[in-house]
């Protein structure tokens, strides 16, 4: 970040080159230049991996940041001050140095139908003929899919959004196709969509309907002018569908699903892991107190909470629990309860969660600075933002407990290629 004489702010954001990508990043600098009237900003666009290669599926492409490695690279070479990402496009373990400074406020998270013309008649999956043909690059969708409706085909469909509308409607190959609502949502094109999916049909991906800004670490005055972009309840959802993901070590060639609920005293996580197939599924609730007032959070040295409190289904009586025990809920799902000490006060030892395991390891970044699951919490966040990482931690430790590893573990597997050759893209000029 650069100041003039004049006491300017200049902020180079890096960025896709896709519309939607434009769209997202378009509103990240009126909503930076909103909040800080001093600040005038660039916008350089730039193509990765996963806009190039579109004729292979995304699950098997062999790379873990598809969208996000030219931006980063920009980023390391201080060719931009920040980049913007679609969240679920960014890995959980993040290159050195950086961090996600910023979370915005999450629009609709679910996936979206959009049917062909000639089903305008149709309102739903269930309505389509046996032997339908639907488009989606997710391992994710499709596995769930499939299981809840076996009668439907599928086929990796790529490309951006513009490009796989222009398939779904300029030939009858596809019945219709499935994409994040945020995106359809964010193009202005809400009038198209014939049906979102609720959790029960296909929960969604981990940071779906959230834009990111990323930053370097060390740079203090580009992450304190980040701080008031985050939106509280989706940077905290977000923190822990991220440490469950880094925990089950999941990514896009596996099918890991998640759907979250939060209000001004609980968040609620529910993960879930499928076979490619869907035939196998395994679902896991908990829900962690978001410091209770009569309560005191114990936050470690390592940045990590200590304990969380938990009870599992919003349908479910809370008293059922029984206080540090398992509790079937008859539904397959494991409901805990442990008591959750909670303070305001943040941690005495500043680090870096860093998650790519499911044992945590840190490092240091910086003084004043701490991060769960790569993202940066504004410091009247961190206390819960502890609590949030921990219950997808948590979460994830019962999942792997009733045999996920298994699961994702066929799941790679049967995903996995050589990655293929592609010609480097050109970075932007620093300043």
């Amino acid at each position: 970040m650069n100041r003039s004489p004049s006491n300017e702010i200049f902020l180079k954001i890096g960025t896709r080159e896709s519309t939607l990508a434009m769209h997202q990043t378009n509103h990240v600098r009126d909503k930076l230049m909103e909040i800080h009237p001093n600040l005038s900003c660039s916008i350089d666009s730039m193509e990765t991996i996963g806009d190039k290669i579109l004729d292979v599926a995304l699950s098997k492409i062999g790379s873990k940041s598809l969208f996000t490695k030219e931006l980063e690279e920009a980023l390391a070479q201080k060719c931009v001050h920040i980049v913007v990402h679609s969240l679920k496009d960014m890995p959980t373990s993040l290159p050195e140095g950086m961090v996600i400074g910023a979370v915005l406020k999450r629009e609709d998270p679910r996936d979206a139908v959009l049917l062909h013309p000639s089903y305008h008649d149709k309102c739903n999956l269930s309505q389509l003929p046996e032997g339908s043909l639907l488009g989606s690059s997710s391992v994710r969708r499709v596995a769930q899919l499939r299981r809840h409706f076996p009668q439907l085909q599928f086929e990796s469909i790529r490309g951006n959004l513009n490009t796989r509308l222009k398939k779904l409607v300029s030939s009858d190959r596809y019945a219709g196709i499935i994409l994040a609502a945020a995106g359809v949502r964010r193009m202005g094109w809400t009038d198209k969509i014939s049906q979102y999916l609720e959790a029960e049909d296909c929960m969604y991906a981990v940071g779906q309907g959230a834009v990111a800004v990323e930053c370097l670490a060390e740079d203090h005055q580009t992450l304190s002018l980040l701080q008031r972009l985050s939106d509280d309840n989706t940077l905290l959802a977000t923190v822990a569908e991220r440490a469950l993901m880094a925990a089950l070590a999941g990514g896009c060639s596996a099918p890991v699903a998640v759907w979250s609920k939060i209000d001004a005293s609980s968040l609620t996580l529910k993960g879930g892991v499928w076979s490619l197939d869907g035939k196998e599924q395994l679902i896991e609730d908990l829900t962690t107190q978001l410091c209770p007032s009569d309560q005191e959070n114990v936050v470690d040295s390592e940045g990590d909470s200590a304990k969380t409190s938990s009870s599992v289904d919003d349908s479910v009586d809370a008293s059922s629990l029984v206080d540090g025990e398992e509790v079937s809920n008859g539904h397959g799902v494991s409901k805990r309860q442990t008591n959750a000490p909670c303070t305001e006060e943040p941690p005495t030892k500043v680090r870096r969660v860093e998650d790519a395991e499911a044992d945590s390891r840190t490092s240091i970044v910086q003084p004043e600075v701490v991060c769960f699951s790569g993202i940066v919490p504004p410091p009247h966040l961190t206390v819960k933002a502890s609590l949030a990482h921990m219950l997808g931690k948590n979460l994830a430790e019962v999942l792997l407990s009733k045999g996920a590893g298994k699961i994702l573990s066929e799941a790679k597997k049967a995903n996995e290629v050589p990655p293929p050759n592609v010609k480097p893209t050109n970075l932007p000029t620093g300043q």
